[in-house]
């Protein structure tokens, strides 16, 4: 049976281009489209396709709007394509926080370029219509954990070290806001992201806790802090002097690139061994396996996300295969589990 998607954006020539790029894949079918976010909400009531695709700026009546009131009504998964995310992503992840499912940048010159997203596109809608929607709108309230954690003076690990996709904004606040304030060492992350979202994706987990997140940007690695890959480079950590930092790794990763999971990973397995904590969290695709099963070979203790609290199984459900995660939890007893290691 076919994908039934809904297209929502205002211009008339967009929703046709994005159709016809839909419809080369025989098991997508564009059931209707809509030209604001107040139409957008009755189609998919009349309607009940399995995806929306959904632009941001569509006048008074935008995708925000729509993303609430659908995620409210009638609980779809909705991938945004819009070109706000080229100069404003406040938007975005807000939309993101109400349940949207992804979201796919626009090329600037929409119009000419959009094939170049096509196969992300026609992707992330065969994902989106066989996820459990419900996932997406759960634990939507972040509660932050301001109290302080009692540390062994002799840490067994001198790293947190994740890895997220698809669903990983939303997960990643569930794990780093119930981590202690007073945490005793550094935490590494990658999550795919667009390196333009990453900068803002920081300033709003900042906001979220009172632990100090940066981009990771060749800094020296030190305790409390949390580092995001910027998006635009592979980040992984190295020693020099005794110290370590963050830098740039040249290579191609072909699970993922740019920023790669494994990258991290296989670098935090040379520099920190047994010393590492390995968390792999809900996305697509495979990155992370071939970084996580070096870590659990140097003697770290690796984690992964099970399948009830994935956004997108894929990842998580990957490095499970591979026989060397140590613990598969809930999203919700991953940050508990981290710190009852370090006890």
């Amino acid at each position: 049976m076919a994908i039934k998607v809904l297209l929502v954006d205002d211009s008339g020539v967009m929703r046709h281009i994005v159709a016809t790029i839909l419809e080369k894949d025989a098991s997508i079918q564009v059931i209707g489209t809509s030209h604001n976010g107040k139409d957008a909400v009755k189609k998919v009531e009349q309607l009940n396709p399995d995806v929306v695709i959904m632009d941001m700026i569509m006048g008074e009546f935008d995708g925000l709007y729509a993303v609430k009131n659908i995620m409210a009504e009638k609980p779809t998964p909705i991938i945004l394509l819009s070109s706000l995310g080229n100069y404003n992503l406040q938007p975005v992840l807000e939309a993101l926080e109400y349940g949207a499912f992804d979201y796919i940048n626009k090329p600037e010159k929409n119009n000419t370029k959009i094939q170049d997203v096509q196969d992300d596109l026609i992707q992330k809608v065969k994902e989106a219509a066989s996820l459990d929607i419900y996932k997406l709108i759960e634990g939507k309230n972040v509660s932050v954990n301001t109290n302080p954690h009692t540390f062994a003076s002799i840490l067994p690990y001198d790293i947190i070290a994740l890895g997220s996709s698809t669903g990983g904004p939303t997960a990643l606040e569930s794990v780093i806001t119930k981590l202690p304030s007073n945490l005793s060492v550094p935490v590494v992350i990658v999550q795919h992201m667009p390196q333009n979202f990453i900068p803002t994706f920081v300033k709003r987990l900042n906001e979220l806790t009172p632990l100090q997140i940066e981009v990771g940007r060749g800094q020296e690695v030190k305790p409390g802090h949390i580092y995001i890959a910027s998006g635009d480079k592979n980040m992984i950590v190295q020693q020099r002097d005794g110290k370590i930092f963050l830098a740039k790794d040249q290579k191609k990763y072909d699970e993922y690139d740019s920023p790669s999971i494994n990258a991290l990973f296989l670098s935090v397995a040379k520099v920190y061994g047994k010393k590492a904590i390995g968390v792999i969290l809900t996305g697509m695709g495979k990155d992370g396996t071939k970084g996580i099963i070096e870590m659990k070979n140097n003697g770290a203790l690796t984690i992964a996300q099970n399948e009830q609290s994935s956004v997108v199984y894929g990842m998580p459900k990957e490095a499970v295969k591979s026989g060397k995660i140590d613990a598969e939890l809930d999203l919700k007893e991953i940050p508990g589990y981290i710190i009852s290691s370090f006890s």
